[in-house]
This record gives structure tokens, sequence and C-alpha cells, in this order.
């Protein structure tokens, strides 16, 4: 097992090189220059734009420049925000916790409906359930998100007025965040079960924009895992020693075809976290993908150069946690490793 993290550590280091690469050299190719943005209208004399580019090493050439990032980069130094002049790991710990909740919460009734839904169609094979479910799995897979959410904010928020259309809290509920996670830090702060409705509330709609391609997959690739597990051998054992059709299903199929599925379900993670900058843009939700934007139009350098490559770590760590938990509940890939 140590081998195998060894190499996926050493596979993973070519990725992080490359994604900053990208992510240095494609913000520089958006027209724009921070400097005058920071100047404004009002406009600045030459000699003055001379000195705030030397502050910001906007002067040097791009390949020292590149150096000076991943130098300071590997030292734990991501820079600081041109805009904000804090440092760009303390921007990004500020809003994670808020993509971390909205992810997760998306994640959890993406499973808890997905499986369901996948078991169904599988043990309903070629007739009308597994029909309707997968004709809908696929039109929430090819659904546009930013359509998707528009639809729900017109339909739930403007029209029924049901949900807020923006944002984690309403005004009137001053939240201090302790864990980042408000529907805990509610509680924490003794705003109670009034304070957790409203957080709740502007929860939901972004949750269930953001979980609608992970449930789709989640069942599809349920309902094929267990079709397959279904034509095993010891499935047919199972249905000759009189075993009830429960039994067979949920006892002794279900738990190997969910290990194909976990893997999904993890690596659906790293793709929620990373992914939800149309979702937090669109519900002005207050987390990466929403600074990571404003920031694109701020020409924010070492923000996106900082921000994305945070985001690619984890992505890296997530995937290589689902890569040794997936050897874990595989025996076979685990008698590879001995």
């Amino acid at each position: 097992m140590g081998s195998f993290l060894v190499k996926r550590i050493l596979h993973a280091l070519p990725t992080l090189f490359g994604v900053s690469v990208i992510a240095f050299l494609l913000i520089r190719l958006i027209p724009g220059d921070p400097v005058l943005l920071m100047v404004g209208e009002r406009g600045a004399s030459p000699e003055r734009i001379a000195e705030m580019r030397a502050n910001l090493g906007l002067d040097l050439p791009l390949w020292e420049q590149y150096v000076r990032f991943v130098g300071n980069a590997l030292q734990g130094d991501l820079g600081e925000s041109v805009f904000s002049r804090r440092p760009v790991w303390s921007e990004f710990a500020d809003r994670f916790p808020a993509t971390l909740e909205l992810s997760l919460i998306a994640l959890a009734w993406s499973v808890l409906i997905g499986i369901p839904l996948g078991v169904l169609a599988a043990i309903k094979r070629r007739r009308w359930p597994d029909h309707v479910l997968m004709s809908a799995s696929l039109v929430g897979y090819s659904m546009p998100i930013f359509w998707w959410g528009l639809v729900l904010i017109l339909f739930f928020s403007v029209r029924l007025g049901w949900t807020p259309v923006s944002g984690r809290m309403s005004a009137a509920f001053d939240v201090e965040p302790f864990t980042g996670f408000f529907l805990i830090d509610v509680w924490i702060r003794g705003l109670g079960w009034a304070g957790f409705k409203d957080a709740l509330a502007h929860l939901i709609l972004p949750a269930l924009v953001l979980g609608t391609i992970p449930v789709a997959a989640i069942a599809r690739m349920t309902r094929s895992s267990l079709l397959e597990v279904l034509r095993e051998d010891y499935v047919r054992t199972a249905k000759a020693k009189g075993l009830s059709f429960f039994q067979i299903v949920f006892v002794h199929a279900l738990s190997n075809a969910l290990i194909p599925v976990v893997t999904v379900i993890g690596l659906m993670l790293g793709t929620l976290l990373t992914g939800a900058v149309l979702t937090e843009t669109l519900f002005s939700w207050p987390g990466v993908g929403r600074w990571l934007v404003t920031s694109v139009q701020a020409r924010d350098y070492p923000v996106l150069q900082g921000g994305v490559l945070l985001l690619a770590v984890i992505i890296v760590v997530v995937n290589t946690f689902v890569d040794v938990l997936y050897m874990w509940l595989n025996p076979r890939l685990r008698g590879n490793l001995q």
C-alpha cells in the first residue's frame, strides 16, 4: 500500500505542474491590466503606474514571474490579492467551507436518491420503471446547470416564495463563522431552530441544482453495476438454494455492486468541490467558485493562480483517497499488491 501511495503522488506531480502552467498563462491571455483596473477612471501618472507594476512583480519577464510563483507556492506562500491585499490562502480558507458545505449536501441527496433509483431500475429491468428512470437520469445529466437553476429560482423563489434567491443567511441573522458550516454554526451561536431553517432554506436550491448531474450518474452506475453482479455465478447459486429475492439483491448482490459506485461518488465529490462555479455565481453563494469568477473579472492574478492550484491539489487528494478506498473494498486488488 505504501508503494502504491508513492506512485500516486509521483503521478500527481506532473498534473500539478501542468495546472500551475495553465493557470499562470491563461489569466494573462485575458485582455486587461490589473494595475489599470486598480487605478480606475481617475487615472494616475505613468511613473505611479510603473511603480505599482513593479510592486506587484508584473514588470518582470513571464518566465521569471512563473518561477517566483512556483518557488513561493512550494514554501506555502501563494501571494496576496491585488485588490484586498490579503493572503490568497486566507481568502481561500474563508470561502472554502461554504463550497464544502454546499458540495456535501448536494452529494448527500445525490447518494440518497441515486442509489435507490439505480436499484429500482435494475430490478425492474426493461420494464416501464427502468425506462422512465433512465430517461429521467439522461435528461438530468444533460441539463444545463444555469438553465435549471434559473427555472428553480423562478418557480420556488419568485412565484411560490418558498426559498430565498441568493446568499447563505438572511440579514436578520448575524452568524459569526466557527466551523464554517452554517447548518452547524447556527446552533453553536445560539440561533436555534429559526436560524437552522433560514440556513437550510438558502441551501436547498443551490444543493438541488449542483446535485442534479451526480444523482443521474450515480443512478446509472448503480443500475449497470447491479445488473452485472446479478449475472454472477454466486447469485445463481443463491437462487438455487432458495434464498428470497430480498436476500439475493440487498444482502449479497448490492454490497458488491456498490464497489464501483463508491468510486464514482468519491470522484463526484472532487468534481462538486471544483465545479460549483456556475451554481455559486447563479445563487450568489460566497464560495470558492464565485470568488474565482470575481477574480477573473478583476484580473487578480495571484488569486486565480493560487486558487486554481489549491483546487487541483484538492482533486488530487480526493482521487488518491478514492483509489485507496477502492482497493480496500476490493479484495482482489488488495491481493495484487501483496
